[in-house]
Formats: structure tokens, C-alpha cells, sequence
């Protein structure tokens, strides 16, 4: 299940390491992968079969056919006490691992994080719609059960999310508490709200004159209706409560242009949440950690300076 997809994903992400680095890094942790839940997932019938990988073009490295969601864990050689969940984007139809989640996986392990890469399940593989929702929940209530197995703070674990990644991360620390399933383990125990949230390129809104995306047609369908565009667009649910969150855009982006972010910046700042905003002048869409000679490369250094501004880390 996980021999080829962990080869792409983990050529890119050593890459991705060195290239921030400067070294291949020798870690004393190998990935490990824990199931989200102990039999059929719910929601659905989902995909027979083994998960397909993308060749050549722009799904390369992208799995779906997801028939057992899990998270792939990357711990650090020297834990910071922090814990991040990584979405992949691919507008809920695949995950973008190779240029996308596992990049910023390694970047993160690298820098003391404990990361859990979310492998979560796709509408297109016969799942509700709800599902990815209920995987990033219950990924979240298991992390944060199991935060001392992992020296990690249970009130310092985050979310950060890609493109679809980022509209799933963004739903999972706005509206933390919706009910997508019923469960009775220990892991429901535990809240499902994120401490922190950092969102690239994310799909923020699903109404006009954002309605062209594939994030949009797999959540509420062709023709949904205005309720529904509202009730699935992270900026009509912004609230008090929002956990901190810095956002990074492109000025170029042509699939989630800035105009995603900023709305949903505008509605965290008027209902007294702290937020964040960087654009940058360009560099399109899906760009991962980005290449030495893009300016917005410079994300995961803002995004750590920002963490080490928190509350918790005082």
C-alpha cells in the first residue's frame, strides 16, 4: 500500500530537506503510519483496489483511491514540544504529497516539529463528501490524545494545509465541533480545535466569483445552493474563537488567487481573531516550499518566526 507512493513522496521531501538544510539529514525516527480508525471508516462505501499514484504531469505524485485513511508520522531527532497535522491539497479528488505535504513535512521535522502527514479519503473514491472533514477531526483528537507518546505539548498541535489541503485545515479549526460521525473510543474524548493554523493557498470562498474550482464541485456539487456555498466557504465562518492563523498567497495564483486569503483575513480580524497575511508577487499555484529563487521560499522562515511569537512559546 505505501511502497511506491512513500518512494515519490520521499524523493521529493529529502530534496525539498536538503535544499533548506544544505545536508541530507540522518533522522533516528523511521516514518511510522497510524490508521484514523479501527475498522470501516464511516462515510461511505469508498474504493476497491490499491491507491493510485500519479505519473507524468500536474497529478505526479498525487495518490488517491484512498480506502484506509492514516496519518504518516515524521519525528524530529530533537522534539520541540510542537506538533503540526500537514493536508496536501488536489482539490479533494487526489493529495498532492510529492510537491505539496511531504515537503513541508520534512522541512518541519527538520526544525523540531512532530509532524503527522494526513493521508485523508476523496469524494471522487466513493466517499461522502463529509469524510476528509471527519479524518481531519479524529486526526486531531488522536494526536492530542496520544500528544505524551510523541513529547509534544497536547496545547501546542496545529494545522497546516495546501490549496483543498487548506480549505479542509481551515474548516477543521473554524468549525471544530460539527459532528461528521459518532464515536465512542478514548480518542473522542479530546477537543478536535487546532492551537494554531497556517493555510497556503488555500480555497477559502466556493460562491462567485470564486465557483470555478474542483475544491467546490466535489464538496456542494455543480449547482449548489447559496446556503451551501455559505455554509463550506471559510470566511463566512470565521469567529471569535478561530485559533491564531497566518496565511500565504501568490499574486499570481490562478486557480485560489489572494482574493481567498483576504477575505478570510477580513473576517478573522473583524470577529477579533488574530491572523496574519502574506502575498507574495508570484509564484502560482502549488508551489510547496517553493525553489531557492522565489521570494515566498522564504514561507517556512515567517511561518517559524510567527510560531515562536505565540503565546505558548513565552
Amino acid at each position: 500500500m505505501i511502497s511506491r507512493r512513500s518512494i515519490l513522496a520521499g524523493g521529493a521531501a529529502l530534496a525539498g530537506a536538503v535544499g533548506a538544510a544544505g545536508s541530507a539529514p540522518a533522522f533516528a525516527f523511521a516514518v511510522e503510519e497510524i490508521p484514523l480508525w479501527p475498522g470501516k471508516p464511516p462515510g461511505g462505501n469508498g474504493p476497491s483496489g490499491p491507491e493510485k499514484i500519479g505519473g507524468a504531469g500536474t497529478g505526479y505524485g498525487a495518490v488517491w483511491n484512498i480506502a484506509t485513511p492514516r496519518l504518516r508520522v515524521y519525528r524530529p531527532n530533537i522534539a520541540n514540544g510542537r506538533a503540526v497535522i500537514v493536508c496536501g491539497g488536489g482539490g479533494y479528488f487526489r493529495i498532492q504529497l510529492w510537491k505539496e505535504s511531504t515537503p513541508a513535512a520534512k522541512w518541519l521535522q527538520l526544525h523540531g516539529y512532530t509532524v503527522f502527514e494526513l493521508i485523508y479519503r476523496l469524494p471522487r473514491d466513493g466517499w461522502d463528501a463529509s469524510a476528509p472533514f471527519a479524518d481531519a477531526q479524529r486526526a486531531m483528537k488522536i494526536v492530542r490524545t496520544r500528544a505524551a507518546d510523541f513529547g509534544i505539548a497536547p496545547d501546542r498541535i496545529g494545522i497546516m494545509g495546501m490549496s483543498a489541503g487548506g480549505h479542509l485545515a481551515g474548516f477543521t479549526a473554524l468549525r471544530p465541533d460539527q459532528k461528521f460521525y459518532d464515536g465512542t473510543d478514548r480518542f473522542e474524548n479530546a477537543p478536535a480545535r487546532p492551537d494554531f493554523a497556517a493555510l497556503l493557498f488555500p480555497v477559502v470562498q466556493l460562491r462567485k466569483p470564486f465557483d470555478t474550482t474542483r475544491t467546490r464541485r466535489e464538496i456542494i456539487g455543480e449547482h449548489p445552493t447559496k446556503a451551501a456555498e455559505d455554509a463550506w466557504s471559510l470566511d463566512t465562518l470565521a469567529n471569535s474563537d478561530a485559533p491564531p492563523m497566518i496565511l500565504f498567497s501568490a499574486s499570481d495564483d490562478p486557480i485560489a488567487p489572494p482574493g481567498h486569503n483576504l477575505s478570510l483575513f477580513q473576517a478573522l480580524l473583524a470577529k477579533g481573531a488574530k491572523a496574519e497575511l502574506h502575498i507574495f508577487e508570484e509564484g502560482g499555484h502549488g508551489w510547496g516550499l517553493g525553489t531557492p529563487d522565489q521570494i515566498l521560499s522564504q514561507w517556512p522562515n515567517l511561518f517559524e518566526a510567527w510560531m515562536t511569537r505565540r503565546p505558548f512559546d513565552r
